[in-house]
């Protein structure tokens, strides 16, 4: 189902189920995770339509979720996508309730049922991959030749490639799995980003004298290589944007058998951010996780993470 509208922070389009869907809708037809430049292509040709409402819709949960039980985690989140998408020109983002009922439909029945007459669809874009209907037997040609009988205009988009191959949300996650910043950013077509409460924590970053921000994310977001990072983190309400340190992954000096978690120091700057939304975008991976001998010992190591960071970031901290 879709996420709990009370637990999204919802941009500047709506995030809807398919019944709220304003309409015609003209469609752009797939998961879209990450938007990239394959993706904002199958998106353009549905923006400079005039069959109707441009309008993105996806699927959640993803399917293999539900026909396989594989635990999915996404780049972007729905109430990330959404900003993301209005910036593309898009009008709104509906998310099909996934379930077997629905995994059940013959192609022929998806298009009718669900395009045609709940989603009232006048023209509708995909990438020339896609598949769809009951064990994935619809494809481009097929879709086309039925919605077209039912007046609705299809595009289909051929795949977008680089010099290494084709565009995809995978070449994306490996990046981010080898803490490859730089890649990801390339292949997204902007920064890696993700966004988490400030929560309290066990406050030993502020004995040490590097105080962090301990952060809860949400447990669908992908998230790249356990280790330290050069970040930024911004909190819009408080309309600041300042460099950062960032510890990805368990903490193997202070609680070895903790979870994984993710810690934000704010170069020179201490500010009581419980409760805030806070923004990070780690720009470069400093080093993997390292177990101290003491407290002594990790906080020399801190510090010098913080000069790394700072000059990654070209940061000069006040003397």
């Amino acid at each position: 189902m879709p996420p709990n509208r009370e637990n999204c922070t919802f941009k500047l389009i709506p995030l809807l189920s398919p019944l709220q869907i304003k309409h015609p809708s003209a469609i752009a037809l797939g998961s879209f995770d990450g938007l990239h430049e394959g993706h904002r292509q199958v998106i353009k040709s549905i923006v400079k339509s005039n069959n109707g409402i441009p309008t993105v819709v996806s699927f959640w949960p993803h399917p293999r979720e539900i026909l396989y039980g594989e635990r999915r985690l996404r780049l972007d989140l729905p109430n990330e996508k959404t900003y993301l998408l209005e910036l593309l020109g898009i009008k709104q983002l509906v998310l099909i309730p996934f379930d077997l009922e629905l995994a059940s439909q013959i192609p022929e029945e998806f298009i009718e049922k669900v395009l045609h007459k709940t989603l009232r669809a006048r023209e509708i874009s995909i990438g020339e991959n896609f598949h769809f209907g009951k064990d994935r037997t619809g494809n481009a040609i097929q879709l086309k030749k039925i919605a077209n009988n039912l007046g609705i205009k299809v595009n289909v988009i051929p795949i977008t490639k680089d010099s290494f191959g084709r565009m995809s949300s995978s070449r994306i996650r490996e990046a981010l799995k080898e803490g490859d910043l730089k890649t990801a950013k390339k292949l997204l077509g902007r920064p890696y980003s993700f966004k988490g409460k400030v929560i309290k924590g066990k406050g030993i970053g502020k004995k040490i004298g590097w105080p962090t921000a301990n952060l809860e994310i949400n447990g669908r977001k992908f998230l790249p290589k356990i280790g330290v990072y050069a970040a930024i983190a911004s909190v819009k309400r408080r309309n600041f944007t300042i460099p950062a340190v960032m510890n990805l992954g368990p903490q193997p000096t202070i609680d070895p058998d903790s979870p994984s978690k993710a810690e934000v120091h704010l170069i020179n700057t201490d500010i009581d951010l419980y409760g805030d939304e806070l923004k990070v975008i780690p720009t470069e991976r400093i080093r993997g996780q390292i177990k101290f001998e003491s407290l002594e010992m990790l906080t020399k190591q801190i510090k010098a993470d913080v000069s790394t960071a700072s000059k990654i970031l070209n940061y000069l901290p006040e003397s």
